[in-house]
């Protein structure tokens, strides 16, 4: 005889468990916080009384986004401490490009950096709203606000990614702009630097503390060329390049006899690379996937 929620607690959590990670990994932009988070779901609806819930997914999702905005709100203060720029953790998103999401919104690391500067509370509408589509309603519940309020939440949140990032290449074109980008780094090629950055472009460096990087956001385009070739001397040495999709983008992992050392990724828009994220800490390269991508 087939068990009924009730009684067997693990067929509705592991179909809402995708989508539940989906909304952690997007709140705080740490797929070991994620983790976390889920498996605190798990334990809270083992023990919870399930007869007298009438939609599982909707609760387990409310009890996770409710559980990732109190972790987003220490999360905040500890990343002030956070030596050097601060990065999101990448994720490979081969398996499930959306991760649980009806859209793939909210996922480039580009956009998970501005939603770091957003309230926990505006960051969880937008990613309810825009990656899984919930409506205004159920984003209100679970947030304990009125409609009129998680509509507001939404409207600032989305204006906020809007002003913070021009239109974005599409895929095929942004993968493109990373290899030329990649072999001029490695080139030290400061003309053919130059020529693909645009004229505001921010380079990015997470080390954590632990990985030489550089201590702040180089901001320029010759600023950026110049830092970007005064390394190329020394970083590439003994460096693979291997493809990789994380965050549902092209990224270049680097690694140095067979060990992940880096992973870099941009962000482009027609005006030229407008964003070059530099991931270095090794705990933040552990889950990426090292498998090649397609050409």
């Amino acid at each position: 005889m087939e068990l009924s929620t009730f009684d067997n607690p693990l067929p509705a959590f592991v179909g809402a468990r995708p989508r539940l990670f989906g909304i952690a990994y997007r709140m705080l932009g740490s797929a070991a916080e994620a983790e976390d988070i889920v498996q605190d779901v798990w334990l809270r609806w083992q023990s919870c009384d399930r007869s007298a819930v009438l939609d599982a997914p909707a609760y387990l999702a409310t009890v996770t986004t409710r559980l990732s905005i109190n972790r987003a709100q220490s999360a905040r203060s500890r990343r002030e401490t956070y030596v050097g720029p601060w990065l999101p953790e990448p994720v490979d998103t081969r398996a499930d490009p959306g991760l649980g999401a009806e859209r793939g919104q909210a996922l480039q690391l580009a956009v998970l950096l501005l939603l770091e500067k957003l309230s926990p509370t505006e960051r969880a509408a937008y990613v309810l709203r825009e990656a899984f589509d919930y409506p205004y309603r159920q984003i209100a519940e679970i947030l304990r606000e009125s409609e009129e309020n998680a509509r507001q939440l939404v409207t600032r949140a989305r204006k906020h990614i809007a002003d913070g990032r021009r239109t974005p290449v599409n895929p095929a074109e942004q993968r493109r702009l990373l290899e030329v980008f990649l072999a001029a780094a490695q080139k030290g090629d400061l003309a053919a630097l130059e020529g693909l950055l645009a004229e505001d472009v921010v380079s990015y460096s997470d080390g954590g503390g632990l990985v030489r990087a550089a201590g702040i956001p180089i901001i320029g385009r010759a600023p950026v060329a110049n830092f970007i070739r005064a390394f190329s001397g020394h970083y590439w040495h003994g460096v693979t390049v291997e493809w990789i999709e994380a965050n549902g983008q092209a990224c270049a992992l680097q690694c140095r006899d067979g060990v992940p050392v880096g992973l870099s990724t941009i962000d482009a828009s027609a005006e030229g690379i407008g964003q070059i994220l530099w991931l270095m800490r090794p705990s933040k390269l552990a889950g990426v996937s090292r498998l090649p991508l397609s050409r």
